[in-house]
C-alpha cells in the first residue's frame, strides 16, 4: 500500500520536506535568539542607566566615538556658552514641550551641543533662560547624535530660525558657526527652573518595534514548519486512501472505453 513513497514524485516531495523543516527551525530559533539578545540588551541598558547616574563623570574626549558602550554614560567638560537653539516637539511627563540646546564652546576649537533641560508649550525663544556667562563646567549623560525620522526624532524642515528638529552634528552644521562634536550632552540637572532631560537609550537597542517584528518571525518560522508536517500528512493520508480504493475496485475507470450505440439497419 505505501509502495507509491517510492516513486519519483514522492521521493521529491520527501527530500523537500526533510529539507524545510530544519530549515524553518533554525531560521525560527535564530529569530528567537535575535529577539533574546534584545532583551538582554535591555536589561543590560537598564543597569547601565542606574549605574551611570552615580559613577563618577569622565572627560569628555575619553568617552569618544559614542557607541552602545558610551551612550549614557556621564561625562563633564569646560567652556564658555555660545548660540542657543530650541528644539520643539519633544515630549517629557506625557506633556508636549521643547528643549533648551545652547553650543558650549570647549578649549579644543569643536563646540557641544548641551541640552540644559526642557519647558512645557510651544518653542518660544523668550521662555528660555539664558545661559551663564563665563567660564563653565558641564556635567551630564552622553548621547549620539540624532537621525531624522528614527525613534520619534522629526524629520520637519522650514523651522524658524533659532530652532533644530534634530540635535545632530548634520543638523546643526549650519546653523552655529562652530565645528561640532558628533555627539551631545544632556545635564543631570536642568539649569533655571527647567525640567532635565533623561538620556535616552543608543539606537538598536531594547525592545522596540525591531525586536518585536523579531518575535513574530519566530512564530511565523515555527508555523511554517508545522504547516509542512501537515500538509505531508495530508498528502501522504490521501495517497493511502486512493490505494485502499484501488484495491477495493472502488476507484474509478479512467481509462474505459466509451461505448457505442450503433442503430439498426
Amino acid at each position: 500500500m505505501y509502495r507509491f513513497l517510492l516513486t519519483p514524485r514522492w521521493w521529491g516531495i520527501n527530500v523537500f520536506v526533510l529539507l524545510a523543516i530544519p530549515f524553518c527551525i533554525f531560521m525560527g530559533s535564530w529569530q528567537l535568539s535575535r529577539f533574546e539578545g534584545r532583551v538582554q540588551e535591555e536589561h543590560a541598558a537598564n543597569r547601565q542607566a542606574a549605574s551611570d547616574s552615580s559613577e563618577a563623570a569622565r572627560p569628555l574626549d575619553s568617552m569618544l566615538p559614542v557607541d552602545k558602550a558610551t551612550s549614557g554614560r556621564r561625562v563633564t567638560a569646560h567652556g564658555q556658552y555660545g548660540t542657543q537653539l530650541l528644539v520643539p516637539g519633544r515630549q517629557l511627563d506625557d506633556k508636549d514641550g521643547f528643549y533648551v540646546l545652547t553650543l558650549l564652546r570647549t578649549g579644543t576649537g569643536k563646540a557641544l551641543p548641551v541640552v540644559r533641560g526642557w519647558l512645557p508649550g510651544r518653542a518660544d525663544a523668550s521662555k528660555a533662560p539664558a545661559p551663564p556667562r563665563g567660564e563653565v563646567t558641564v556635567t551630564g549623560a552622553l548621547q549620539a547624535s540624532e537621525t531624522p525620522g528614527d525613534n520619534g526624532v522629526s524629520a520637519q524642515g522650514g523651522l524658524p530660525a533659532g530652532q533644530t528638529a534634530a540635535i545632530s552634528s548634520a543638523s546643526l552644521v549650519n546653523l552655529v558657526p562652530y565645528r561640532l562634536y558628533d555627539a551631545w550632552v544632556t545635564l543631570d540637572k536642568a539649569d533655571s527652573g527647567m525640567k532635565a532631560v533623561p538620556a535616552a537609550a543608543p539606537d538598536g537597542t531594547g525592545l522596540d518595534l525591531k525586536a518585536f517584528q523579531n518575535l513574530g518571525y519566530t512564530g511565523e518560522w515555527f508555523v511554517f514548519a508545522g504547516f509542512t508536517v501537515f500538509m505531508w500528512f495530508r498528502l501522504l493520508r490521501r495517497e493511502v486512501e486512493a490505494a485502499r480504493d484501488a484495491e477495493l475496485g472502488l476507484a474509478p475507470a479512467e481509462d474505459a472505453a466509451p461505448v457505442t450505440v450503433s442503430s439498426g439497419g
